[in-house]
């Protein structure tokens, strides 16, 4: 199955960090983001679960769970769990999904159904796909997927960024503009009339195109 944005993300049932996980149970009324690495002790996935867990608080005021994967055992990812905090200076007090059978990141799309059904003898390099970012709303539906080379550090603070535009773009009605940040101004989209948009924005807006219509960030 591919996925894309729209799409219900695939429940499955999982050992993690924190012990077994229905993930959509898991999710709850929450959003969700669930993000994959393609093995324990490897650096750069170091630096990231560690950066994530001091964001943990952040995410937690957007009613946001975060979760991990690594293609290993939950008793390996449980190992690296200190060095994470070592390094990072924050515990990771989130759960890791341990992918020992490949399930998870066949569902998801980021290993092909070929590649076995087991991680043992499996090296970084033969998961090097497994680094991709999902948005899930409270619906389960995806709202977002960022991919990233196994070289590359992900940056969490444009996913903490991505996040407030998704919810507020949900709730309001609205759409975001480039390099936008939590405050700055915002667009009505095009498939909102004039007319309808003076019931709704009384106060007016400013025309730069005639469909680029811009406005304060309305209020939450």
């Amino acid at each position: 199955m591919t996925l894309s944005i729209g799409s219900t993300a695939p429940d499955f049932t999982a050992d993690t960090t924190q012990g077994k996980i229905s993930f959509h149970d898991w999710i709850g009324d929450s959003w969700a983001i669930l993000f994959s690495h393609p093995k324990a002790f490897t650096p750069v996935c170091t630096t990231e679960l560690g950066y994530m867990a001091g964001l943990k608080d952040e995410f937690a005021k957007r009613n946001t769970k975060i979760i991990g994967l690594s293609v290993d055992s939950s008793d390996d990812n449980n190992r690296w769990l200190p060095d994470i905090e070592e390094v990072g200076g924050n515990k990771v007090d989130y759960p890791v999904i341990g992918d020992t059978d490949l399930n998870v990141a066949k569902l998801y799309n980021m290993l092909p159904a070929d590649s076995g059904d087991s991680a043992a003898g499996r090296t970084a390099a033969n998961n090097a796909t497994v680094r991709t970012v999902f948005i899930i709303g409270p619906d389960k539906k995806i709202r977002a997927m960022l991919l990233y080379p196994m070289s590359t550090g992900r940056n969490f603070d444009e996913v903490l960024r991505l996040l407030d535009s998704v919810q507020l773009t949900e709730s309001k009605g609205v759409a975001t503009p480039v390099n936008w940040k939590n405050g700055d101004d915002v667009i009505i989209p095009p498939s909102v009339s004039d007319e309808a948009a003076k019931e709704k924005y009384p106060n007016g807006w400013e025309t730069v195109k005639p469909y680029l219509r811009r406005i304060k960030q309305p209020a939450n």
